[in-house]
């Protein structure tokens, strides 16, 4: 007997409730892991992805995250007192650390 591994992922509800309402249109009304399976199986006999949007990669998506957040807390800590541009200085700086990391960074090569 063939051994097949557990895959586990974690979804949203509204993609729950898109697969709920896909298995309730089929004749036998697969289960959710099912259901699932024969979508995977439907989306793979496709000789090519879908055309829509362009999907940043969740990593790519949390490192915008992480700077989204990292940018408003330190917009909340700055001096207010210190001019518009003073202010975007210290941030930048921030942001970007001090130059012997920067210069270091192998993400960032020659910054």
């Amino acid at each position: 007997m063939a051994e097949y591994p557990q895959i586990g992922v974690r979804v949203d509800a509204d993609f729950i409730k898109q697969i709920d309402e896909w298995r309730k249109k089929q004749d036998d009304i697969p289960s959710r892991p099912e259901a699932i399976r024969r979508l995977v199986e439907i989306g793979l006999s496709k000789s090519e992805p879908p055309k829509g949007p362009k999907v940043l990669s969740t990593a790519k998506q949390s490192a915008a995250r992480a700077a989204e957040l990292a940018g408003d807390a330190i917009d909340k800590r700055s001096d207010q007192n210190a001019s518009t541009d003073e202010r975007k200085v210290r941030k930048r700086r921030l942001v970007e650390g001090p130059s012997i990391v920067r210069n270091t960074r192998k993400d960032r090569p020659g910054k």
